[in-house]
């Protein structure tokens, strides 16, 4: 019989949020899963486009640095720990509006948590990411200043949030409000569970003046094929 250990529980305004780890007999490890209800948000097993989100999305920050970053949801934290790999990171704001996730890696309950908050340049920050943005630049205590990257991985896609009020984000006007958090040629990276979507791309180009969309593939060893994410690029204009 598989071993699942259950780590965390906790109940949220969006349901039951649990963290839990279990023994991969295919992968032949330990594989860390977080639960929203009856639904899997994120897995261990998988983290290949959380941190293309963070190398794509820091390539497209053209210049030596250093870099202000901010990675909107926190979740096992691959992409934070994988921003972190690249020196021009001068600071790393991780803003994440659930108290137990942020609770979790201070715990250190998972592999990524002793990279995290050992880092100096790393601070996480509890905070309600989509207010955030809706806030003037300065104006929210989560982000007193416009910076150079921002990061989010927190909805599935844009035509699937996790909460109805995240939908606003995903507009001309959201992705208008977001830009202003941006320094002039700052750079949005936004992680989907799905390959690029035109009206998502759409938006973005309304807005931003480069925009790519990439599709991320990679190995799934649950069902021995490939499976794909996508990542959006934009680039605010210098």
């Amino acid at each position: 019989m598989a071993r699942i250990d259950e780590l965390a529980f906790t109940p949220t305004p969006m349901g039951e949020l649990t963290l839990r780890r279990r023994f991969d007999p295919v992968a032949e490890r330990d594989v860390f899963e977080v639960k929203l209800g009856d639904e899997f948000l994120m897995s261990s097993l998988f983290t290949a486009a959380e941190e293309e989100l963070a190398r794509l999305g820091l390539e497209a920050a053209a210049g030596p640095g250093p870099l202000s970053v901010v990675v909107g949801g926190l979740g096992l934290a691959y992409t934070a720990v994988t921003a972190l790999d690249d020196d021009r990171v001068a600071t790393l704001r991780v803003i994440d509006a659930l108290p137990a996730v942020i609770d979790w890696h201070e715990r250190r309950l998972l592999p990524t948590s002793d990279r995290l908050l050992d880092d100096g340049r790393a601070s996480l920050v509890e905070a309600d990411f989509f207010a955030v943005m809706r806030a003037a630049p300065g104006e929210h205590p989560a982000l007193p200043e416009p910076v150079d990257a921002i990061l989010l991985d927190v909805d599935h896609t844009p035509q699937h949030t996790l909460h109805p009020s995240h939908a606003d984000l995903y507009t001309v006007e959201g992705f208008t409000r977001l830009a202003r958090h941006l320094r002039p040629g700052g750079v949005f990276a936004l992680w989907s569970d799905e390959p690029p979507h035109p009206e998502t791309m759409a938006a973005l180009t309304q807005v931003f003046a480069r925009v790519d969309g990439h599709t991320v593939e990679f190995p799934n060893p649950l069902t021995g094929g490939t499976s794909t994410n996508g990542v959006y690029v934009a680039c605010r204009e210098r």
